[in-house]
């Protein structure tokens, strides 16, 4: 996510002034390839998500709208300085990185997320790093590459309930997912581990409430459950929309099997109001990492 800082003398007060900044700077979001109903509201506030390894994704999940192929460009060695300078510019208070799945890559990318957080922490000290990653085929030296550049969060989505993964995200693994989260809380006790889910593909309640006690298992602190809306007419129709005292009932749920921060509502998303998440968690859990 980029945040933009009040001092700062860029106006990024409408869509199309952030939305032209980022064109003219060749940086991809999230936001836009992704389609999120949410860019809108998070342009107006000057907020983003950086889409890393380029705008084509290895994987043809049927609930996204990112491109995807077979053949992919390789990974833009200035890219991690490029937006760097961009987050600096902008005085970035919590910058979240997040990028298409590269399986034709032999770390999957992993190299690249911690190039990129590296030089953000050069030129960006104080602000908090969160990255949104693929589950890298649980490639263990992938992932201590990205745990080696100290973010703060680390994310990594479920996205759904096992049962619907062979239609949902077939060339993903429920269980690979669960491994990277607790692997990551294994190797760094301090970090934030953070994951998300979909509602309305066709779960049922009972396949929700052990996906999050799976994910409490597996060591997760911060759970975001959304409502999933169809981006393009190719991708996977919406089985229902989920009543919002639903979500409240999640809610309720999660934080009663312990998670330290919910999010859950139509309009969540993994990244979305992810600093304003961060923050309270800080207050409202001084002592968690204890």
């Amino acid at each position: 996510m980029i945040s933009n800082n009040t001092k700062n003398k860029i106006n990024l007060g409408d869509i199309q002034g952030l939305s032209a900044l980022l064109k003219k700077q060749n940086i991809n979001t999230v936001c836009v390839s992704a389609r999120c109903p949410n860019k809108g509201e998070c342009f107006k506030k000057g907020t983003a998500t950086f889409l890393i390894l380029g705008d084509v994704c290895s994987r043809n999940c049927r609930f996204c709208s990112v491109k995807n192929s077979a053949v992919l460009m390789p990974p833009d060695p200035d890219e991690s300085r490029r937006l760097a300078v961009f987050a600096r510019k902008l005085g970035l208070r919590h910058i979240v990185v997040t990028s298409v799945t590269r399986d034709d890559l032999t770390d999957g990318g992993a190299g690249h997320f911690a190039a990129t957080i590296t030089a953000m922490r050069e030129l960006n000290p104080t602000a908090v790093m969160e990255v949104l990653t693929p589950d890298f085929r649980f490639n263990r030296n992938a992932l201590d590459m990205v745990l080696a550049s100290r973010p703060e969060v680390f994310n990594h989505n479920v996205e759904t309930v096992p049962r619907l993964y062979d239609t949902v995200r077939p060339q993903a693994d429920y269980r690979r997912s669960l491994q990277v989260l607790a692997y990551i809380k294994e190797k760094n006790k301090d970090i934030v581990t953070k994951s998300g889910l979909m509602l309305g593909l066709g779960e049922e309640r009972s396949e929700v409430e052990q996906v999050l006690k799976d994910l409490r298992a597996a060591g997760c602190d911060v759970v975001v459950l959304g409502q999933y809306f169809q981006p393009t007419r190719e991708n996977i129709p919406v089985s229902r929309y989920l009543a919002v005292a639903e979500f409240k009932e999640y809610e309720g749920l999660a934080r009663n099997l312990g998670f330290l921060s919910v999010a859950a509502g139509p309009y969540v998303r993994s990244s979305y109001l992810a600093g304003e998440i961060y923050q309270r968690l800080r207050k409202d859990y001084t002592d968690f990492r204890k």
